[in-house]
């Protein structure tokens, strides 16, 4: 059986966990976290949308490593507040911030808002050393709550209630988040392309 072994480009062990689940369907490709390569570069994420920050993460990652390399980045889109925290989510609160401050900072800034609309965006990008090989898009439409409501999850999770289930991601158990989640549809949308790499080694 071929395998084909693929660098997360993040250390951030939440994101590594939750997406080693959603791709186990595909039990070929071998994944390895920036916590078990060396050298693995911080790339600075200054593009202007969440597509040209994965891209540049791929494939700096994958030039640095030469690793076939997967990187996202997902962005949090907020009708009432003209489409932020946007590309800057996982910064909202500031540098450094932790996820308590920025959903502690979305509920302040959403407090007496009647618009409660949302939507979750994900870019996936993988990338080799020789450059770009493909992208894949996944969204999910939510509205912000006015409370933390469950314990589950991370980042803005006990906040974001997805239209499909009535539930926040905090109160929904992995596998159901997985199925409905822009994480989950965005890397599931990527799994062809990697497919279509193993058989062609």
């Amino acid at each position: 059986m071929n395998e084909l072994t693929v660098l997360l480009g993040t250390h951030n062990r939440d994101k590594v966990r939750e997406i080693k689940e959603i791709m186990s369907s595909l039990p070929q490709v071998k994944i390895l976290s920036a916590d078990d390569v060396p050298n693995v570069p911080d790339v600075i994420e200054d593009g202007d949308t969440i597509e040209a920050n994965a891209i540049k993460k791929a494939t700096e990652i994958a030039q640095a490593t030469g690793y076939l390399t997967l990187s996202d980045d997902t962005g949090l889109f907020v009708d009432a507040l003209d489409g932020q925290p946007g590309v800057m989510a996982a910064r909202f609160a500031g540098e450094g911030c932790s996820y308590r401050d920025n959903r502690l900072k979305m509920l302040s800034e959403m407090r007496g808002k009647e618009d409660r609309v949302a939507r979750f965006s994900t870019v996936v990008a993988l990338a080799g050393p020789q450059g770009l090989v493909g992208t894949a898009t996944g969204s999910v439409e939510g509205l912000i709550t006015e409370e933390e409501r469950g314990e589950n999850g991370f980042g803005y999770d006990a906040v974001f209630e997805a239209i499909e289930t009535g539930k926040t991601f905090g109160e929904m158990g992995e596998a159901a988040k997985h199925e409905i989640s822009h994480r989950g549809r965005a890397f599931r949308n990527i799994l062809p392309l990697l497919d279509e790499l193993i058989n062609t080694k």
